[in-house]
This record gives C-alpha cells, sequence and structure tokens, in this order.
C-alpha cells in the first residue's frame, strides 16, 4: 500500500483516491474482496462495483460499491471499506479480513456474485484486473459490464436481483436500460410539439458512448447533437466541460462558444454520467445556468399537477429534499408548494429523506438527484381506477415516469429525458423554465486547512457548533447584507473547508463569501504570508 495514496470511504461511499493510479491494483484487489464478502452477507445477491471517479481530472480513480437494490453501499460497511483499504501489509489486511467477517456474522460458504463497470479512464483497465484478482480470489462469480456509465451500473445490479420477481426493475442488460428509457419517453411526448434539437456536451466521457446509443431508442422524439465527445483523446475528460466545470466556472464550455444560440437550450453531463446541468443564452447573449434547483422546481411541479390530475392528491404526498447549498430562492419557491426537507450534504441524505415521502424529488444544486416512488405509490398507481378521461391520462404520464425515471441513483440521461418531457408538456423553453423563479447571486469559496475535523456544524450543515464564537461573527457578518446567507462545512476528504455566501446584489454575495472565507482562514490559523488576497 503507497503512503502517498489518501483513501477514504466518504457519505457518497466511493473510494476516493489520490496518487498515481499505477499504485493502487492493491486496493482495486481489497475492494474486490469486500465486494465480495457483501455479497456472500447477504445470501449471493449481486452486490455493484464501479471504477470511476465521476467528474474528476482524467488522472484520478476511485470506486464506488453498490449494494443490492441499486443504492449505494450500507452505511454501516462504511469504516470497514476504509479499514481494509488502509491496511499497511498483508497481515494487518487479513487480520481486518478475519474482524471484518467475525463482526458482521459472514458465512463465507456463502455464493457471492459481483457485477462491475469502468469509465472511459486510461486506468480502468488496470484497475478492473486488479479488481478481478480479489474476486477471484475469494470465489466470486463476476461479471463485467464493460464500459459504461455510472446510472446504467446500478440500474444493472437492481435488475440482477428482481430479475423473475414482481418487482422486476428491467431487462438485466444495457438493452433493457435504453428500452426502458425510450419507450416511457417516447409514450409521454406522444402527440407534442416536436422538440427542438438538444446540444449535450458529453464532458469528453462514457456519456458520450451512452448518449449516442441512447438515440437510436428515441426515433424522432428527441434530436441529440452530441459534442465534447472524444472519449479517446487523452487529457480531454471533465477538462473545460462538463456538468461540474459548468456549475463551478457557471458559464458555457469553452467548446460552446461559437455552437450555442441565444434561446437554444443546452445540458452537461459529468465523466460518469451521474450529474446533469442545462443552460441556455438569453436574447443578450448572456449565459444562463438551469441547475439542480431548477431541475427539481420543474420536475416536482409537473409530477404534482398529475398526482391531482389523477385524482389522487389526498393519498399520495409529494415532497422535495434538498441541503444547505440549495440557492435561497428555490427554497422559498418550493416551500411555497410542497413539503421541502433540509438535510446534510450526501446522496446517502438524501436519498434516504426522499424515501420517506410517497413520491420523493431530490436535486442536489451541482445536478446530481432522482425522483422516489414508494413501492406502495407505485402499488396504488397499477391498481388506481380513474373516472375520467383527464384521470385515466395522468395516471399513464405517472405511472410512464416511473419506468423514464432511474430510482436507483442520480442519472444524468434519465433525467434529460424527464427534463425534456416536461418542457414538452408545458411548451416551455429554457426561458419559462427559469423564470418560476429568479436565483440569488451566490458564491461558493474553498478555503485549504491544517485539521478540517476541527470544524463541526448541526442543523443539517447550516450552523458551525466548532470553533467556539465563530458561527457569532458569521451571523454577524450575514446581517449586514440584504438576502444574506452563509454557511460553512468542513470537505468529507480533503482538508478544506467550504464557505457557500448568497445576497440579492452579486456584489455582495461574492463580498460576503470572502469575508466568512477570511474568517475561516484566520480562525485555522492559516499562515498569513499565504493568506489568499481575495480573503476580506
Amino acid at each position: 500500500m503507497p503512503t502517498q495514496s489518501r483513501l477514504i470511504f466518504d457519505s457518497l461511499m466511493a473510494l476516493r483516491v489520490s496518487g498515481p493510479w499505477s499504485s493502487l491494483d492493491s486496493v482495486l484487489f481489497r475492494v474486490g474482496v469486500l465486494a465480495g464478502l457483501r455479497s456472500k452477507k447477504l445470501d449471493g445477491q449481486t452486490v455493484g462495483v464501479m471504477v470511476t471517479a465521476s467528474h474528476n481530472p482524467e488522472q484520478d480513480n476511485g470506486v464506488k460499491i453498490v449494494d443490492p437494490r441499486g443504492e449505494m453501499l450500507e452505511s454501516s460497511w462504511e469504516a470497514h471499506a476504509t479499514m481494509l483499504s488502509n491496511a499497511s501489509s498483508t497481515e494487518d489486511f487479513i487480520k481486518a479480513l478475519d474482524e471484518l467477517v467475525r463482526t458482521t456474522k459472514i458465512d463465507i460458504s456463502k455464493p457471492a456474485r459481483v457485477v462491475y463497470a469502468r469509465d472511459t479512464r486510461p486506468s480502468g483497465v488496470a484497475l478492473i484486473s486488479a479488481l478481478e484478482d480479489g474476486l477471484c480470489a475469494i470465489g466470486v462469480e463476476g461479471r463485467n459490464a464493460g464500459v459504461t456509465t455510472t446510472p446504467i451500473l446500478h440500474y444493472l445490479v437492481k435488475a440482477i436481483n428482481t430479475k423473475g420477481t414482481a418487482d422486476s426493475y428491467g431487462d438485466d442488460s444495457e438493452e433493457g436500460y435504453f428500452r426502458k428509457l425510450g419507450d416511457s419517453f417516447q409514450n409521454l411526448v406522444t402527440g407534442r410539439q416536436p422538440l427542438e434539437p438538444l446540444l449535450i456536451d458529453c464532458a469528453n466521457g462514457v456519456g458520450a458512448l451512452a448518449a449516442s446509443t441512447l438515440t437510436e431508442y428515441l426515433s424522432t422524439s428527441l434530436p441529440l447533437v452530441l459534442e465534447n465527445a472524444a472519449i479517446s483523446t487523452p487529457g480531454a475528460l471533465n477538462h473545460a466541460c462538463g456538468a461540474d466545470y459548468v456549475k463551478t466556472m457557471q458559464k458555457l464550455p469553452p467548446s460552446f462558444a461559437d455552437r450555442l444560440k441565444p434561446g437554444q437550450r443546452a445540458c452537461s453531463l459529468d465523466g460518469d454520467a451521474d450529474r446533469l446541468m442545462y443552460y441556455y443564452l438569453d436574447e443578450r447573449g448572456a449565459f444562463r445556468m438551469l441547475d439542480g434547483d431548477k431541475i427539481a422546481a420543474l420536475v416536482a411541479a409537473f409530477i404534482v399537477d398529475l398526482v391531482k390530475s389523477a385524482g389522487l392528491d389526498n393519498e399520495i404526498k409529494v415532497g422535495i429534499v434538498q441541503t444547505a447549498y440549495a440557492n435561497g430562492a428555490s427554497t422559498k419557491y418550493l416551500s411555497g408548494r410542497l413539503p421541502v426537507k433540509c438535510v446534510a450534504t450526501g446522496v446517502k441524505h438524501l436519498h434516504h429523506a426522499a424515501e420517506h415521502f410517497n413520491i420523493g424529488v431530490y436535486f442536489e444544486a451541482n445536478g446530481h438527484g432522482t425522483v422516489l416512488f414508494s413501492p406502495s405509490t407505485q402499488q396504488k398507481l397499477a391498481q388506481y381506477q380513474p373516472s375520467t378521461p383527464a384521470q385515466s391520462t395522468a395516471l399513464k404520464h405517472l405511472v410512464n415516469l416511473t419506468q423514464l425515471i432511474n430510482q436507483t441513483v442520480g442519472d444524468a440521461l434519465s433525467d434529460m429525458l424527464l427534463v425534456e418531457a416536461v418542457l414538452a408538456h408545458k411548451s416551455y423553453t429554457g426561458v419559462e423554465w427559469d423564470s418560476l423563479y429568479v436565483d440569488l447571486p451566490n458564491r461558493l469559496v474553498k478555503v485549504t486547512v491544517a485539521d478540517r475535523n476541527t470544524f463541526r456544524t448541526e442543523n443539517a450543515e447550516r450552523r458551525l457548533v466548532s470553533p467556539p464564537g465563530l458561527q457569532a461573527k458569521i451571523d454577524e457578518l450575514v446581517r449586514r447584507y440584504e438576502g444574506g446567507r452563509s454557511f460553512v462545512r468542513p470537505s468529507g476528504t480533503e482538508d478544506v473547508v467550504r464557505v457557500y455566501a448568497e445576497a440579492v446584489v452579486r456584489s455582495q454575495a461574492d463580498e460576503l463569501a470572502f469575508r466568512v472565507a477570511g474568517l475561516v482562514y484566520d480562525e485555522a490559523r492559516g499562515d498569513p504570508s499565504r493568506r489568499p488576497k481575495e480573503f476580506l
């Protein structure tokens, strides 16, 4: 195990790795063993492993473990994963394995099944080989799903485990995934005004392959124009493109500068196609971003209308789940229409909270999200007898949404089709969609600190409890700005603290963010000679 690598299973249950990928063979071997043990613990149900570093640079890589329902690895296994990955010797690794088997009462004679895949990163080939060695070492029946997106891998895991049951999620193949999305989308937009071509930034990643295949299943219902699809160009993955670039930089990918026309809508996927960001240019040619908050508002309002039109509004309750990063204007807009729950950052928190609604909608501002229909709600939709043609139509739309939406995880392609279906029904352009509410100007600043663990939060990460007294200073600053809001939270994977701020005026949002960043830097006893000049 190389000492230069830093290994931690964070709140996304993804192993984030920094360091030369060539030294990570032992890590992937151990992940293979861990996935096999997880399957054995679950009586041979299929577990998934995805080798990807998502929106990170091409030279990075990582791995995500997927539980049988297509959801993230159970949080109680997080500590086991971190311990196994960081064992400093073979002896320590064996000792950690014995402890895992003993404490979780695993019957190692049980069968084990794992389906695995990778994205387009060059390092993936060798890392998959190391993973396969780990699977082989513990006698796992492996299935290589090849090069595909993270959401497709999640889909495959659930489809495999529900095959032949009343809860079948679909055919356990990529073709089954695309057919499910294509058929349900076409059902939803039949009879609607034809959609204008959609320009897609594929982040030069695996999403380009999936989007290209998807076009074959959409027929003429939605013309897709694929850009940034250079998956074999060294260094191109996520470079000056992709959903994270658009969200962070709040501007078009440079390659779109001469491609996107005023009024034309476009979207960006990230490197493994689990995040989605929409945008357009207004009549003056100014960039307008439609992020995860805007997607949630569009989708939630549409579903609420359908539930009401179907005559089910007294039986099916729709709710929204957000994090502190959600724009304050979106929270205000949504709160007047349906229940809104704020939770700590991290997909596991959002997903879990969404499960408590009959229909739970969650999207992070970064464009990762989905919609969950509870099992009882899906059963109700299957058994409900509408009494009017209007109710029957709304019911059919709701049933098709349950098929179109990848409920296992955020899925950029599934979410893209969901957005396009709503736009078709509403006859919205990006302008009408954007006008649902006006975002408050905001700024996100990263502050490097010696120890992020000195910063602790409460109230869904919206307030600091440590260091003592710092929250009071932040509150004092916030009161100086109209519509001001700011919070500070430590990163889950690196020694940085993230500062978010918003205000009614752009210059004030920026100023508030940099003033709070300055407070954090000084509180963390940062080197005065290295204090970023923009920190106030």
